[in-house]
C-alpha cells in the first residue's frame, strides 16, 4: 500500500468527472516569482459547471481560471500557457505580493483512458513521468527517475508522479523526535519503526506512524519504492543492522545509519558478512548527515535532513 498524496487525490477526481461526463482542464504552476503559496507542479482541475479540486495560488487566481474557462477561453485546441501578476496592477487584482507572478498551464483532459493508465502504475508503487507537449498537446508517459521531478522549457513540461516521500526512522528516540518534526515540516510522511515496547509508550509526537514491527519487516511495508528513505538511529545492531540489509537491497533513494566513523566501520564490516555486495554499501551513509559541526540533537537532525536533501535533489554535498 502506497501513500500518493494531493496529487494522486486530484488525478482521482480527474478520472471521475470524466467518467461522469463533465467537460475537465487541469492546470500545473510552471513557473513562480517572488513569494508564492504554491510550488511548481502543483495542480487544479476544474470542470466546465466551475467546481474545482486543489490548487495553484492558495485561492488568489483560481476563480478567474475557472470563469475563464466556463466561458469557453481556455485550453480550447491545446494546452494554454496564462500569466497572472505580470504587472502592479494584476498583483493587486489577485491577491498576489508586489512584483510576484505566476505562469500557468491549462490543459484539456480529453478521456479517462489515460489517467486510469497512469493511477495503475502509481497503484504499483512506480514513478511515472507525464509529458505534455505544447505544439502538439501530446500527452505521454515514460519511466522517471527519482530526481527528476519537475521540467519545463519551450517544448513541453514533464511531471513526474508518484508514491509520497516517505521516511522510516529506525529507533524512537531523543534524536527521532528532531528528525521527524524537520521531515514533518517538509511534507515527508514518517515512520518510526521501534519494537521495544518502552520506547514506544515514550513516543507522542502527532503525524507520525509507529510501528513495533521488527526493522526488515517495516522497511519492506513502507518503503518498497524509490521515494523511501532509511535512517537508522538506536546503536543497537540487532535492530539497525536488521533495517540496512533490507535497505540496502532495494532502491531506496537514501540510507543513512548513526554512529562515529569507528562504530560505522564496524558496521561495515557486519553487513559484508550478512551478504550486502560492495557496491550496496557504497549507499549507506554513515555517519549520517553532513559535517556541520552538530553537537546536539537538533543540529543533528538538521545534518541529517540537509544530507538527505541535498540527495533528493542530485546535489553533491560535501562531508568532509
Amino acid at each position: 500500500m502506497f501513500e500518493h498524496g494531493v496529487d494522486r487525490d486530484v488525478l482521482e477526481t480527474a478520472r471521475q468527472w470524466l467518467e461522469q461526463g463533465y467537460r475537465v482542464a487541469m492546470v500545473t504552476v510552471l513557473k513562480t516569482w517572488g513569494s508564492s503559496p504554491r510550488p511548481i507542479g502543483s495542480l487544479m482541475i476544474m470542470r466546465e459547471d466551475g467546481v474545482h479540486h486543489g490548487s495553484v495560488s492558495g485561492g488568489c487566481v483560481e476563480d478567474d481560471l475557472i470563469a475563464r474557462y466556463c466561458q469557453h477561453q481556455l485550453a480550447l485546441n491545446l494546452p494554454t500557457v496564462v500569466d497572472y501578476g505580470v504587472n502592479h496592477q494584476q498583483a493587486t487584482r489577485f491577491g498576489l505580493p508586489c512584483g510576484g507572478r505566476l505562469e500557468l498551464l491549462v490543459e484539456s483532459l480529453d478521456n479517462s483512458t489515460q489517467l486510469e493508465r497512469l493511477l495503475q502504475h502509481l497503484a504499483n508503487g512506480e514513478l511515472l513521468e507525464r509529458r505534455i507537449c505544447f505544439n502538439t498537446g501530446e500527452v505521454t508517459l515514460h519511466p522517471a527517475q527519482v530526481e527528476a521531478e519537475f521540467r519545463y522549457d519551450a517544448d513541453a513540461v514533464s511531471k513526474v508522479f508518484g508514491p509520497i516521500w516517505t521516511i522510516l526512522l529506525v529507533g524512537a528516540g531523543h534524536l527521532s523526535r528532531y528528525v521527524a518534526q524537520i521531515a514533518l515540516s517538509m511534507d515527508y510522511r514518517v515512520i518510526v519503526c521501534d519494537p521495544r515496547e518502552e520506547y514506544q509508550r515514550a513516543w507522542s509526537l502527532d503525524n507520525v506512524d509507529v510501528t513495533a514491527a521488527m526493522p526488515d519487516e517495516a522497511v519492506q511495508e513502507y518503503c518498497g519504492h524509490p521515494r523511501s528513505a532509511v535512517i537508522t538511529l538506536t546503536h543497537d545492531p540487532k535492530l539497525d543492522d536488521l533495517a540496512l540489509v533490507e535497505a540496502l537491497n532495494q532502491e531506496i533513494f537514501y540510507v543513512g545509519a548513526l554512529g562515529s566513523k569507528a562504530s560505522n566501520d564496524k558496521r561495515r564490516e557486519r553487513l559484508r558478512e550478512l551478504g550486502v555486495s560492495a557496491q550496496r554499501l557504497e549507499r549507506l551513509r554513515a555517519p549520517v548527515g553532513l559535517r556541520i559541526g552538530s553537537h546536539t540533537p537538533a543540529e543533528i537532525a538538521v545534518s541529517i535532513m540537509a544530507e538527505l536533501t541535498a540527495v533528493r535533489h542530485g546535489v553533491a554535498a560535501s562531508r568532509d
